[in-house]
C-alpha cells in the first residue's frame, strides 16, 4: 500500500511540475452498478458519490481524483427470488487523461473526452458479507464531460478488471457515472 501512495505521490507531483497548471473539480454523482456472470438477475439502482478531482494541463490533460462512493443493485437468483438490495461502500481513486476537442479550460463551453484506471477500497457493506467483496477491485473507463462557465458534467461507463466476489467466479461490476460539480 505504501508503495502504491508514493507511486501516485510521485506521478502527482511530476504531472504537477510538467503541466504547471492545475483545475480543481469538486463534485456530486450518481452511480449505477450492476454485475455480469454472477449467477441471477443483477438491476442497477441509483448509488452516490461525493469527492473531487484535480486536473493537470490545457488541451491534454490528467486527472487523479478522490470521491466516497455507494454502490446499490438489487439482486435475485435462483436460490433467493426475494429481492436482495445489496450496497457495497467505499473509496474510489480514478486516474484519468483526458482531451478537449472543443474549447479549453478557459473558455465559456468545452466539450472533451476522458478514460484511464480506478481503485476502488471498500470500506462497508450492507446485505452482504464485506469478507465476500473482493478489495481493492481494479477497473478501467472512459467517458466524456462538458464545462460551462465554473461547472462542469462528466459521464463515464466503467468495467471491473477484478472479480467483484470470491463467491462469484468471473463476475465483474460494470458501473455508470454522472457527476456534476464546480471548477475553480
Amino acid at each position: 500500500m505504501k508503495k502504491i501512495v508514493l507511486a501516485v505521490s510521485f506521478f502527482v507531483l511530476a504531472t504537477t511540475i510538467s503541466f504547471g497548471q492545475a483545475t480543481f473539480k469538486p463534485g456530486f454523482g450518481l452511480g449505477f452498478t450492476d454485475y455480469v456472470n454472477f449467477g441471477g438477475d443483477a438491476a442497477a439502482k441509483v448509488g452516490t458519490q461525493i469527492g473531487g478531482s484535480v486536473a493537470f494541463g490545457k488541451k491534454l490533460y490528467v486527472e487523479p481524483g478522490v470521491f466516497y462512493s455507494v454502490r446499490s443493485t438489487e439482486f435475485t437468483t435462483s436460490t433467493n427470488p426475494d429481492d436482495l438490495n445489496h450496497k457495497v461502500k467505499g473509496i474510489r481513486v480514478p486516474l484519468s487523461v483526458g482531451l478537449d476537442l472543443i474549447g479549453n479550460e478557459e473558455s465559456l463551453f468545452n466539450l472533451r473526452v476522458f478514460g484511464g484506471a480506478s481503485g476502488f477500497f471498500v470500506t462497508g457493506t450492507e446485505n452482504v458479507e464485506k469478507d465476500n467483496v473482493t478489495s481493492p477491485s481494479w477497473g478501467t473507463f472512459v467517458g466524456a464531460g462538458t464545462d460551462i462557465w465554473l461547472l462542469f458534467v462528466d459521464a463515464s461507463y466503467e468495467w471491473s478488471l477484478s472479480e467483484a466476489s470470491s463467491a462469484w467466479s468471473d463476475s465483474k461490476a460494470r458501473t455508470f457515472f454522472v457527476t456534476v460539480g464546480l471548477r475553480f
